[in-house]
């Protein structure tokens, strides 16, 4: 099969790799029909995240059609269209029993603080992603989502990852109606987030990016305020202006390690590699909400520590909360909303590219070229 292969920072290109097997009696082989290109699959084109090894196939949002199915696998058959959330889930363990799906215990042998992700470091269980034609899929009678007959594949593929992470930063957020919610991030998950919050009962958002075409795309998509953080002087103190002087009630990171902004984070965390990225969005986030207000992150941040000041969220006694996304347990309310025509997640599919095309279409998002805001990939074809 083709499939994206790592070959080093800025570096990927499509190359032919075996065909998955099962390997399992609880996994299927799933025929990619659509894979997403995520923001934090840059933060790994980029050579910012621990063992991520050359060769590996990245890819967490994908759909596609079982093509082999396991000795054990009661709930799907061959032929069945298929969505994936990003973290695998065994379904069992303490977790995955409260439905905290992206903290599961059995499925990331590697490390015991993250469940098993698809296409991502082996810091995250060294499982192959679905930027390719074919995917091995374990525990398949836990995580996958049957995609309704009536659904075209690009209509869900976002419930895979960005929409439920979006969704859920609102949600950690514990908006109440009329809140005013800041979104530091204009990408896909900046957007489902911003979309979310309003959802929710936001009486205003403002989402906070650098580069204007991706706030316009976010005005346009959420009805959102926008501020172009390189256009003021000082981000917190217009922000503070533009909340009465105290801040927002909630503030949203869905930018993550490699954030712009701050020449210290920058310098320390993306060129001397002395933190894990630069955690500017994190920084304004705590200056910029209210006392007793709420921050919630989404945002990927990898091991071992960052540079925040916790001393100021404590004296301002500000409520954090992060965590990656359980998808399992967002995906059938967020299918409701997508049926209901509440939400249109592929109205930000703004490229779309053949396997053989990876490395453009990587090089396209990467330099935010072309006004990209979410490639999308089509390993067998559109």
């Amino acid at each position: 099969m083709l499939a994206m292969s790592y070959q080093g920072p800025k570096n990927v290109k499509a190359v032919k790799k075996p065909d998955p097997k099962i390997m399992h009696p609880n996994d299927v082989v799933l025929k990619v029909k659509r894979s997403a290109i995520c923001g934090s699959d840059l933060h790994l084109y980029f050579g910012m995240v621990a063992d991520t090894r050359v060769g590996t196939t990245f890819g967490h949002e994908f759909t596609g059609v079982v093509e082999e199915v396991g000795s054990s696998v009661e709930s799907l058959k061959v032929g069945d269209r298929i969505m994936v959330p990003f973290n695998i889930s065994c379904g069992r363990c303490y977790y995955c029993q409260r439905s905290l799906f992206g903290n599961c215990e059995l499925t990331n042998p590697s490390a015991t603080v993250a469940a098993g992700v698809y296409g991502y470091s082996h810091t995250t269980g060294g499982y192959d992603g679905g930027q390719a034609q074919y995917v091995r899929v374990p525990f398949a009678d836990v995580g996958p989502m049957k995609i309704p007959d009536d659904m075209h594949d690009e209509d869900v593929l976002f419930l895979t990852d960005a929409f439920p992470t979006g969704y859920m930063a609102a949600e950690m957020g514990s908006i109440r109606p009329g809140d005013t919610v800041i979104c530091f991030g204009a990408g896909p998950v900046g957007l489902f987030a911003a979309k979310s919050a309003f959802l929710m009962g936001a009486g205003r958002v403002i989402v906070v990016d650098r580069l204007n075409y991706r706030l316009e795309f976010a005005q346009g998509y959420t009805g959102c305020e926008i501020v172009n953080f390189e256009e003021v002087d000082d981000i917190i103190v217009t922000l503070k202006k533009m909340t009465e002087g105290r801040g927002a009630d909630v503030c949203i990171d869905a930018v993550g390690l490699d954030a712009s902004g701050s020449n210290f984070q920058s310098f320390t965390g993306k060129v001397m590699m002395m933190q894990a990225g630069a955690a500017t969005a994190i920084d304004w986030a705590i200056d910029s909400v209210r006392k007793a207000g709420h921050v919630s992150i989404v945002g990927v941040y990898g091991p071992p520590w960052n540079m925040i000041p916790i001393g100021t969220a404590m004296n301002k006694g500000i409520t954090m909360r992060m965590n990656q996304c359980h998808v399992k347990r967002y995906m059938p309310h967020l299918l409701q909303l997508i049926r209901e025509g509440h939400v249109d997640p592929k109205a930000i599919i703004t490229h779309r590219a053949g396997i053989e095309e990876v490395d453009d279409a990587y090089h396209i998002f990467a330099n935010k070229k072309e006004n990209c805001i979410k490639p999308i990939l089509a390993p067998n074809g559109i």
